[in-house]
Parts: structure tokens; C-alpha cells; sequence
């Protein structure tokens, strides 16, 4: 049985909650393997909205195992909010594993983020505050927390002490803040080890021993291609590899034990932050599709910024990852328009490029070009087949597939999980 990553295709919240819910029934593992509580999935179960941000949406299916991988740096306040959260709410959350080699978002990491960004100014990258990239930074520079080091108090308070003696010059004398005590922090994470132990384990082993047995294993990325730090439109991006290749790191598993790659797709763009966006919409049809489809961030609240589909940033998606399937999710926001346009490529320097350029100034100064499709100005939200779509819905789709090189599998037609039209297998068994 497979191994599959689900993947964005554009700048995140594309809907990939939706897209392993869907998958649930089949699967057996999903597994979180980069990010941590900067990103959010917004589930609808039987009219229930569950919005969760580190935990992997799995979590929300009956007998499939969520695994926090060792890709992900992990707040254990918010891990023990989120739990308390939907234990409150009537769901199981005792099969939750975690990476003992999974890093630890220490309070001083979120300090230094949140400081850092004020400093930048206008110059800021737009992060959430969370503390994600100081942690990815600190694990980088070999001085970062690991889960396992909770269990040792000696090694944490020396790690603790031996991060603090840098971070303490920059927080007093360059932002002029006061000092962080290494006790205080020790103490906070200390508090967390009584109720984290049973959760930790080898989960790289776990899994490799799941896919010997035939189950199914789902790695479920954060965040998307385009914010993806080695692939995306950096710096404008998070701290962590969140394409295909980095769910073998962040789970620890062979790129050979990966069979299929699915990668969501909204039917129009949006991101959340700072950064090139080039069909960004900075007017009434903008506002109109942002609360058309409720575009504001499941962890911040932020107002996303919107923009037509881009396929040049799908075809880009398909190459970078190898995507076997796309969903698209929120086909219904277009119902009411009488046209729609698509970007198919940029104007750049007076010429017309058809792929992701490599310049990142090349792509702050692509004008996208435009084709226009004819809206079906009908609801779909009832539609359950392909062909129970109008034409012209089908015929976007159809557009959209033939410009993104891989087959669309999946089409989101609403919030709920029902509200979808299956057109193949995702698992490839058809």
C-alpha cells in the first residue's frame, strides 16, 4: 500500500484539511512532518468547524494515528490547547505520536521572532510571530531544544543556558529588552513532561514498520510550495521545506517509500504576509472573492491577499513536487461571475514567460497574462459528478488540468465534507 504526501500548490490554505479528511477512510497514518502552529486546517465535520494549527488533521478521523514528525518544531502550549480543545469536544486524542527528535519552540524563540520582525520595519517578512523561524534557526545552528532533551533536566538547563548567552546580548543590547532567565524557561518546559511521555516515540521507525505492514501512511505538509524556504518566493517564506522531498526528512522516511504526491489547489490565489503576488486583486471583485470565501487566516485572522488563479505557479507546483493528483478546492467561490480569468503566463521585460521565473526580481515585475473563461453563474454546491457540473465549470476544470500537466482528481464544490465531486482515485487504484 502507498506512502503519499498531500502538498499545497500555491502559498497555503488552500484547503488540505479538507483533502485528508477526505482521504481518511483509507488511511491509516497521517503524519505532520514540517512547520508547526504558523499554519492552520479548518475541518468541517457534520457542521462542526474544527481549526487546528499544529496538530495534523488526522486527528479528527477514528482510527487513523496522527504523528507529529521530527520536521516539526513543536509549542507544547498550544500542543496542550489544541488536545484539551477536542478532548473537550468528544474526540479520541490518545493515538497521537510524537517525534522524540522533533525541536521545541522555547518561549525566548517567540520573543526574538516577535522583536525581530518590529525591528525589520518595513523591511519585515510578514512571519506569524510564533516563533518558527528562530527555532529552525537555533536547529540549524545545533543549539535548538529537542523533545527528548525534556526528559533529561541536566542536558536541557545546559542547552537552555548556552542558547540564552547569545540571545540575551541581542534582546539588552540591540533591541533593549530585558533578559530572559534560563530557570523560568527550564521551569515552563519541565511542566510539560508528565503529560507529553506516553505521546513521544522513534516515530521514523513506527512508520517504516506501517508501510512493511501495508498500511497507508499520509504525509501531510504545512504551509505550500511557494513558502517552501528553498522553492518559494524567498525570503518571503517559512523556515522549513514544505514540498514532496521534504516529507522524507521532516518523517524520516526513503523517498522510495512514496508513491503518490497530491497537491491542493485553490480555484483562485491567495497568500497571507509579504511578497510578490502577481494577480493580486486590489479592488471591489478582490474584496468580493475574499468574503465570498471567508479569506482570513485560520491561526492569525489576517485578511489574505487575493488574486486569480495562476497555472504558471500550478505547472511550477506539479514540476517541483511531481504531483500525481491535484484537488481543487472552493470551485463554488466562482459561481457568481460572469468571467473568469486564468493566468496562463507573465509579461516580463516586454517578453512572455510561461514558467516560474528563477529571478526572484523578475517575478516581483511579472504582469500576468490573462485568459479569460466564461463564468457558469449557477450553484454547484448540490453537484456530486463531474458531469452534473454547468459546462462552463467543467470546462475550467478541464482548462485548468490540461494547463497544470497532471489530472485534477478531486473538486471542492463546499465547506462541507460531502461537498465534493470525485473524478479518480487518489490512491491510484483506478
Amino acid at each position: 500500500m502507498p506512502g503519499i504526501v498531500l502538498v499545497g500548490a500555491q502559498w497555503g490554505d488552500e484547503g488540505k484539511g479538507k483533502a485528508t479528511d477526505l482521504l481518511g477512510p483509507d488511511i491509516d497514518y497521517v503524519v505532520k512532518f514540517n512547520g508547526g502552529n504558523n499554519a492552520g486546517h479548518t475541518v468541517v465535520i457534520d457542521g462542526e468547524k474544527y481549526a487546528l494549527h499544529l496538530l495534523p488533521s488526522g486527528i479528527l478521523t477514528p482510527g487513523v494515528t496522527p504523528v507529529i514528525g521530527n520536521g516539526v518544531v513543536v509549542d507544547l502550549s498550544v500542543l496542550m490547547e489544541e488536545l484539551d480543545g477536542l478532548d473537550a469536544r468528544g474526540i479520541d486524542t490518545s493515538r497521537l505520536r510524537i517525534s522524540a527528535n522533533a525541536h521545541v519552540i522555547a518561549s525566548y524563540n517567540t520573543t526574538m521572532d516577535k522583536v525581530g520582525e518590529r525591528f525589520l520595519g518595513k523591511r519585515k517578512i510578514g512571519t506569524t510571530g510564533r516563533g518558527i523561524g528562530p527555532t529552525y534557526a537555533d536547529k540549524m545552528n545545533r543549539v535548538g531544544i529537542r523533545v527528548q532533551d525534556l526528559f533529561d533536566e541536566s542536558i536541557l538547563r545546559q542547552k537552555v543556558e548556552a542558547a540564552l548567552v547569545s540571545k540575551n546580548q541581542v534582546l539588552t543590547k540591540l533591541y533593549n529588552r530585558r533578559a530572559i532567565e534560563a530557570e523560568e524557561v527550564v521551569q515552563e518546559l519541565l511542566s510539560y513532561v508528565d503529560r507529553l511521555r506516553p505521546m513521544v516515540a522513534d516515530t521514523s521507525l513506527e512508520i517504516s514498520e506501517a508501510l512493511d505492514a501495508g498500511k497507508v501512511v499520509l504525509c501531510e505538509a504545512g504551509q505550500a510550495t511557494l513558502l517552501d524556504v528553498d522553492h518559494g518566493t524567498y525570503p518571503y517564506v517559512t523556515s522549513s521545506n514544505a514540498t514532496a522531498g521534504g516529507a522524507c526528512t521532516g518523517a524520516g522516511i526513503p523517498p522510495t517509500r512514496v508513491d503518490r504526491v497530491i497537491a491542493i489547489l485553490k480555484a483562485f490565489t491567495t497568500r497571507v504576509g509579504e511578497g510578490p503576488f502577481p494577480t493580486e486583486l486590489h479592488d471591489e471583485v478582490g474584496d468580493r472573492l475574499r468574503e465570498i470565501g471567508h479569506e482570513f487566516g485560520t491561526t492569525t485572522g489576517r485578511p489574505r491577499r487575493i488574486g486569480w488563479l495562476d497555472v504558471v505557479i500550478g505547472r511550477y507546483a506539479t514540476r517541483i513536487n511531481g504531483v500525481t493528483d491535484f484537488v481543487i478546492t472552493k470551485l463554488d467561490n466562482l459561481d457568481t461571475f460572469e468571467q473568469i480569468p486564468v493566468c496562463v503566463a507573465y509579461e516580463i521585460n516586454g517578453e512572455r514567460v510561461e514558467e516560474m521565473p528563477v529571478s526572484q526580481s523578475d517575478f516581483h515585475h511579472a504582469t500576468p497574462v490573462y485568459e479569460v473563461l466564461p463564468g457558469w453563474q449557477e450553484d454547484i454546491t448540490g453537484c456530486r459528478t463531474f458531469d452534473e457540473l454547468p459546462d462552463n465549470a467543467r470546462r475550467y476544470v478541464e482548462f485548468v488540468e490540461q494547463q497544470i500537466g497532471a489530472r485534477v482528481s478531486v473538486i471542492g464544490v463546499g465547506p462541507g465534507r460531502d461537498e465534493v465531486i470525485v473524478r479518480h482515485d487518489m490512491l491510484g487504484r483506478d
